[in-house]
């Protein structure tokens, strides 16, 4: 049986609904020339927030519900660094009635591994109270976040 880590390390692009490309910035480097550990937040946090917008009517300003990062966590595999050009992955493994758990896949373009695996969740929360709505996630949110849901026994994780 394949270990967690030996699953993440196999993804394709194909197991991902949605992909985002990301010109990678010589400021996204550290001093190890690789990309800084802080930008693969940063840019996670960035196709999800991309997503919503673009496919669950989210607009970040005035939209009765938001999401808010409760937790997270990335495995690395392999370096990247500027100038490559990162392709991210996106899906959605878990919805609840509130959160969503995400996971996201950062490859470099041109290149078959996957270099780095996240799961971000996110519990939206009435912009009112910044608290979970007793009435659950806001129907265009959930029904955005269903089109790049994939069932518990195909994501073999």
């Amino acid at each position: 049986m394949m270990s967690d880590l030996s699953l993440l390390k196999s993804r394709k692009r194909a197991d991902y609904g949605y992909i985002l490309e990301y010109r990678t910035r010589w400021s996204d480097n550290d001093m190890y020339d690789h990309m800084n550990n802080s930008i693969y937040n940063f840019l996670y946090d960035s196709v999800i927030n991309t997503y919503l917008m673009e496919h669950c009517g989210l607009h970040p300003p005035s939209s009765p519900q938001y999401g808010m990062v409760v937790h997270s966590h990335n495995d690395y595999f392999a370096s990247i660094s500027f100038p490559a050009c990162a392709e991210l992955g996106l899906r959605v493994n878990r919805i609840g009635n509130s959160s969503v758990t995400y996971e996201i896949a950062l490859f470099e373009k041109g290149q078959e591994a996957v270099r780095s695996v996240g799961e971000f969740v996110q519990v939206f929360v009435d912009r009112e109270t910044a608290r979970p709505s007793p009435k659950g996630m806001d129907q265009s949110l959930r029904s955005g976040l269903e089109r790049i849901l994939v069932s518990r026994q195909k994501s073999k994780l």
